[in-house]
């Protein structure tokens, strides 16, 4: 009898935890790493400027742009991988390093950002300096103090290399590995890097509640930090100055376009994920969310191109500060920063 008993205790838990498993997987806001891979747009979110319809996402196309996006063999000394600096935990940004680190122990001058929801911007890092995501990896594999090689370096391994030949003809169709399917492969997975299912975007969809400081926060932040943060990016992707500098030691967005008045400008960063992806700005100068706002509150320093927003500081009381900070952490994304589809893969 106590066997029997024993048995059915068993076959009701083993149900209990099915059901569970099988409620996870199904469940469509939370994709799989056993999912096609196929672009679903956010609800809410405008049409991505990245047009796969040119790069057909497939799945052997994206594993393949994992596999690189992991891989060191695209630095000089097969030392240092885009994930080095872009880990998933931290929503691909370097966390708690001021500064990139680079190839043989160097440092770089900007701060790595969160790599997220690229296909919606028009032109990527922190000056624009580059303005197709296909591109995009060109700029740290021959940045010396980044990854330090050629594109004619990388391809050339890549080639030479037992696996990567047959992983491109699955792609592709071709196992000569060229410059324009390099790219392809890396823009599948870094495009679908998307976004979208933070604390905040459960709320809007009304599945998920406010305490009464997120709701004040959001409110608040709605007032005063939305003219440059718009949602549902929570950036408007503009070059401003932000009052951080009078002078101006990184030339920023006038490294590129060599307008006088686009010193020390930089790209309006976007706020989902800010939590994890410390410290801040350009620089990473600010470890803390709260050295953020409160240089907003009373740090800014003049320069005859601030933004006109800033030509008078933010205010705002402690306790407003505080439901600030509280709402921007519902921007977090945990699903996304643990989502296995875009950690790294097995060898």
């Amino acid at each position: 009898m106590m066997k029997s008993k024993a048995k059915y205790q068993l076959l009701f838990l083993s149900a209990c935890f099915l059901f569970q498993l099988s409620c996870n997987k199904t469940d469509p806001e939370i994709p799989s790493a056993e999912d096609d891979i196929v672009l679903v747009i956010p609800e809410g979110f405008p049409p991505p400027v990245y047009d796969f319809q040119f790069n057909p996402l497939t799945r052997e196309g994206f594993e393949l742009g994992r596999k690189l996006f992991y891989d060191p063999i695209l630095s000089k000394d097969n030392s240092i991988s885009c994930a080095s600096c872009h880990q998933q935990f931290a929503a691909f940004s370097h966390l708690e390093h001021p500064l990139s680190h680079g190839i043989y122990g160097l440092l770089g001058t900007r701060n790595t950002p969160g790599m997220f929801n690229l296909i919606w911007q028009q032109d990527l890092m922190w000056d624009g300096g580059v303005h197709n995501l296909e591109i995009q990896p060109l700029a740290p594999i021959t940045n010396p103090v980044e990854m330090d090689e050629t594109l004619a370096g990388v391809l050339a391994k890549l080639n030479a290399h037992p696996v990567y030949p047959g992983l491109f003809e699955d792609a592709f169709g071709n196992d000569s590995i060229t410059s324009q399917y390099f790219f392809k492969a890396m823009a599948q997975f870094t495009g679908m890097l998307i976004s979208a299912r933070s604390k905040f975007d459960l709320y809007e969809q009304g599945k998920a509640s406010f305490t009464t400081a997120e709701k004040n926060g959001l409110q608040l932040f709605r007032q005063k930090c939305e003219g440059c943060h718009q949602e549902p990016l929570f950036t408007d992707f503009s070059y401003r100055n932000n009052g951080i500098d009078s002078m101006f030691a990184d030339s920023g967005r006038a490294k590129i376009t060599f307008v006088p008045d686009d010193l020390g400008k930089f790209k309006v960063p976007s706020l989902r994920n800010i939590e994890l992806t410390f410290p801040y700005m350009h620089d990473g100068r600010y470890e803390k969310l709260d050295d953020v706002i409160s240089h907003y509150r009373n740090g800014i320093k003049y320069a005859a191109n601030l933004d006109t927003l800033l030509l008078q500081s933010i205010p705002m009381t402690d306790e407003e500060q505080s439901d600030i900070i509280a709402f921007l952490k519902t921007l977090s994304d945990h699903n996304f920063t643990s989502d296995t589809r875009f950690g790294k893969p097995a060898p």
